[in-house]
């Protein structure tokens, strides 16, 4: 995804980007989008089906970012109060994804480009300088991805948010 953004807003804080968001500054939204947006569709598969439904998901949390900014107290950091609306979010969008029956990506015209849960089965290969290293690496991420996916849910939500995205042991307790 290629920043459209100010350059010198990347290094800005997250309390400055607060600041710069309440006086609707489209260059601190794409900052933080740039920030967080993985982290926070890394999360929402924690409690949704598949890929597509945890990028709605995210999206509706961006929304819910946008309006509720000038109600931010700030009694929490910045990204626990995102991760806060993502986590009710996607409780409220996984109960509901239980109880509807999906609809087969052969009908869709996908075949076997994506498996059942949305996600790539042969997922594009990236260039890479170093090859070998590129090729352990995603070997490894995909080992870790799999063992923390094979977790049960709880579990899965606190390694992801814990030890993935780096919140503090107090930010993960308060988020779930």
């Amino acid at each position: 995804m290629a920043a459209a953004f100010t350059p010198t807003l990347r290094g800005v804080g997250d309390e400055d980007l607060v600041e710069r968001l309440r006086k609707k500054d489209e260059d601190a939204f794409g900052v933080l989008v740039e920030r967080y947006h993985l982290p926070m569709v890394r999360l929402a598969l924690t409690f949704v089906p598949n890929r597509s439904v945890a990028e709605e998901v995210v999206q509706d949390t961006w929304i819910g970012v946008i309006k509720g900014i000038d109600g931010f107290e700030q009694r929490s950091s910045l990204k626990t109060w995102m991760f806060r609306i993502l986590v009710n979010r996607a409780r409220k969008t996984g109960v509901r994804e239980r109880r509807t029956v999906p609809v087969d990506d052969v009908e869709l015209g996908q075949s076997d480009r994506f498996a059942s849960d949305g996600s790539w089965s042969s997922p594009p290969t990236p260039w890479a300088d170093d090859v070998i290293d590129r090729l352990f690496a995603s070997a490894m991420t995909v080992r870790l991805r799999t063992a923390i996916d094979d977790l049960p849910p709880h579990q899965c939500q606190v390694v992801t948010l814990r030890d993935v995205e780096g919140l503090s042991t107090y930010e993960v307790s308060a988020l779930l």
